[in-house]
Order: structure tokens, then sequence, then C-alpha cells
């Protein structure tokens, strides 16, 4: 594992550039730092100072090195390199009236989405003519905030979790820059903000996250309600109710696994099976068990026996707060929590430890 601290401010969210010799984060406030890998360390490289509000979203391009932010300011800017090596932004055309709250290019980066708190995602693409970043939004049928989203592999479609409850699949097709796409399993009429699919019910929580599988024929998402949901295009999705604290994002690591995060502090594996998500183990061995509700039982046994709510509790697992962002990277996956850490795992060392299960 390779663990890293950026200071006592949360790390609201991350992205690494292509190579994943710079990391873009945000410790929950509007700037957005650039930091260089320096052996075992990161040096900080640059400071993007254009928003107003606290930054949201990153996302960098692998392919065109773009890197996208968006911010509680209702902005999103696509940042890029130019000739003197200095950061320069690019106006994006968002036209919401609340805050955006998550980012993400799409496979070819030659688009990107934004959820957005007006109950739009904006899907955004270069307009020549104005030299900026236009936008379309996608509305119907969404009724609430838009917390997380993700691109299928084949460019056109993307996954929505959102605070009414709900998963949603829908068409993200723009043929101003784009060929007109053929069917696949999730639908053949394709025209854009076209619901293919919508899963979740009244009393399941606010998705959190959402995440196509690898080859686009599945979605996962976690729930506010500590579930992991599961479905296949075309088929009934299952939940998965687990006794943890709420999730807060999730990334497939294979065909048949998940990683999920959250309150507890640490990363949980999931296996796929023929009734939905099965729990198998916790990544993070050195952890007991959940420190938010060990150091909250131990609170109240300290109240209770010495009239005092001093509490010694120390949180065994190596985040020390609540897990915000899992993203994948070379070595595994990487998370960012609100300890000001984040936490690059290791998928070979992961395996030995779980007994060698497939990750």
């Amino acid at each position: 594992m390779n663990q890293f601290s950026f200071g006592t401010k949360p790390v609201s969210c991350h992205a690494y550039n292509g190579d994943e010799s710079k990391v873009a984060v945000s410790l929950n406030d509007e700037k957005v730092l650039i930091y260089r890998r320096a052996g075992a360390k990161w040096e900080k490289e640059a400071e993007l100072i254009e928003h107003s509000g606290k930054v949201t979203g990153l996302d960098w391009a692998a392919k065109s090195n773009k890197l996208v932010s968006c911010s509680a300011d209702r902005n999103a800017f696509v940042w890029q390199l130019n000739e003197k090596n200095v950061w320069k932004p690019e106006l994006v055309v968002l036209r919401i009236n609340r805050g955006a709250i998550c980012v993400k290019w799409s496979p070819m980066e030659n688009k990107f989405a934004v959820g957005t708190g007006s109950r739009v995602i904006a899907i955004c693409y270069y307009d020549d003519d104005n030299k900026w970043w236009a936008s379309k939004s996608i509305k119907k049928p969404i009724r609430s905030s838009v917390l997380a989203i993700s691109w299928h592999p084949n460019n056109y479609l993307i996954a929505a979790g959102t605070s009414d409850h709900k998963c949603r699949v829908f068409s993200a097709y723009l043929k101003q820059i784009e060929s007109k796409p053929t069917g696949n399993e999730w639908g053949s009429r394709l025209p854009f903000g076209e619901l293919l699919a919508e899963y979740g019910s009244a009393n399941g929580g606010w998705v959190h996250d959402v995440e196509f599988n690898h080859d686009g024929t599945a979605v996962a998402w976690v729930s506010h309600n500590s579930s992991v949901g599961y479905a296949r295009a075309g088929a009934e999705p299952t939940s998965t109710l687990t006794s943890f604290l709420p999730f807060s994002a999730c990334q497939w690591t294979s065909a048949n696994t998940l990683v999920a995060v959250g309150f507890d502090c640490k990363p949980f594996i999931f296996q796929l099976g023929a009734q939905g998500f099965t729990y198998v183990d916790t990544c993070d061995k050195d952890d007991t068990g959940s420190g938010v509700i060990s150091s909250s039982r131990n609170m109240w046994q300290q109240m209770d026996n010495k009239g005092t709510t001093e509490n010694t509790t120390q949180l065994k697992s190596r985040h020390k707060n609540s897990i915000l962002e899992v993203r994948p990277c070379r070595a595994g996956f990487s998370t960012c929590a609100a300890d000001g850490q984040i936490i690059q795992w290791d998928f070979n060392q992961l395996a030995k430890s779980l007994g060698n299960l497939t990750i």
C-alpha cells in the first residue's frame, strides 16, 4: 500500500493524469492543487484558482491531458497546459442554478458530464465557433440532485445516481460531435436524453455512486441505506443490504468483484453471484471493526464509568475518517478521505491477504 498525507483538511476528490506522475486534489475548498510524484512523496507543483466555491469534482483525461473541475459555485472549467507550462482555464457554459456535484470525462474524451443540484445532467462538448464548452441537459425524469455519474464504454450511454433514491441509465448521444449509435443491450432507440433503465425504491436511500462494469452490460450502485445494488441490462435488479455504515462510493475491480467505501473508514470487497453481491472481506486487515461505532461506544462508556467524555479509542484502520471517493489506479484502486489522506491499494498485496481472492 502507498499511503500519502496532504495535511489535516479533507481530500474531497482527486484525479490522476495518464501515467500517474501527477495528481489533482481538492482540500475541501475552492482551489485545485496539482502535485507531482517525487519518489515516495508528492510535491505541490501548481495551484489553480478560478472557482469561488468548494471544488466538488475532478477528472483528468488520460490521453488529452485535460483536467476538468466543477464546483458549488455552479461553474466548471477545463484546464490545459499552454506552451509556457501554465494551466489555463476554458469556460464551460453549464446554465444551472444550483451547485455542480460531480464530473466525468467520456471514454473518448470528446465530452464530459456534470451532475448537478439543479436536477439535471449537463453533457458538455467543445463549441469551435464560440471557443468554449457548451452543454445539453438531461432533465426528465430526474427529481433531485445528481450525486454520481458513470460513462458506458461505448461513449454514448451514461448512468446516474440521484438523491431521489434512483439509479438511471440515459442516452448521452450528441449528434453535434459524433456519429449515430447502433442499438445495444440497453436499447435500440438512443436519442439524446432517452431513459433506458431505472432502478431503486422509495426506501432505498440516496444513491451515492454508480458504476458500469467493464463491458457495460451491467451497473452497480451504493445507497445511503448501506445497500449495494446490481442490475444487468434488461434484467431485474438485486439489492444487498449490509450491516455497515453507509457507503459513499464504489468501483469495479474485476468482472465479478466490487469495492465499496464510505463511513466505516475502510474498503469492503463484494463478489457477484447468482443472487447479486455478497460481502467477502475488508481490504484493511488491521481494522477490527467499525471505528465510528466503537469510538462512540467508548465515549458513552467513559461518561458512565468516569463521568468524562474523554475518548482514547484510536482507529486501527489506515484511514482515520470517512472515505469520500474511490478511483482506479495502475496498482489497483485509490481512495481519498476526510482525514487528509490518499491511499493506493495494491491488488497483488490484497490478493495475498484475502486468501488469493481474485480482485
